[in-house]
């Protein structure tokens, strides 16, 4: 109910540049609202306190990330083109919103447990897509028969995940998109194929 007011994705694209710029500690829920053009006050009808606002921000820019990806694998034939466009797109997706891939790859990382795990719960949605990619590529024989899914799952998300990282740490000074192919050409090997 709550997603379909405006103000619920003025608030969210807020804290992903004032949470970037500031770091998240720092970035109390006054920056937010002032950044959304709210009351303070607004917030609250909206989010329960600020770890709920990046718990939303993750899962309503996840969700949608989810969404494009399956929409275009839904073509491809083989689960290596999917591989291939699934690190295009998470590449893409990041360099394009330099506040975003700050708040994913630095931001998000926080040490309170509790935090980590519902981060975590969003997460389960993307590896899904992973793991179906990598089921289609065994049983079409692309990938190795004996492949452990749940290894391989790993070092796809961590693969990305840290080339993105390595980027952000660097502010940002080379094209990530580029990379798209080295890494997928590595990730495919690691998947190893029947045929070798």
């Amino acid at each position: 109910m709550k997603k379909s007011k405006p103000k619920y994705m003025q608030i969210i694209d807020a804290a992903v540049i004032i949470i970037a710029e500031n770091g998240y500690h720092q970035a109390q829920v006054s920056k937010i609202a002032k950044q959304a053009g709210v009351a303070d006050g607004t917030i609250y009808l909206y989010f329960k306190n600020k770890e709920d606002i990046l718990i939303s921000l993750f899962q309503e820019k996840m969700g949608d990330f989810v969404e494009k990806i399956e929409q275009m694998i839904a073509g491809k034939e083989q689960a290596a083109e999917k591989l291939l466009v699934m690190v295009e797109n998470h590449f893409r997706m990041l360099s394009e919103d330099h506040h975003l891939a700050i708040v994913t790859q630095l931001e998000l990382r926080q040490s309170n447990k509790d935090l980590r795990l519902k981060i975590n719960e969003v997460l389960k949605g993307y590896l899904q897509v992973v793991d179906k990619i990598l089921l289609e590529g065994k049983e079409n024989g692309e990938f190795s028969s004996d492949l452990d899914v749940r290894l391989a799952r790993q070092m796809i998300f961590g693969t990305m995940d840290e080339t993105v990282t390595t980027w952000v740490m660097n502010e940002q000074k080379y094209d990530l998109t580029a990379l798209a192919g080295p890494v997928h050409r590595l990730l495919v090997n690691g998947c190893g194929n029947a045929g070798h």
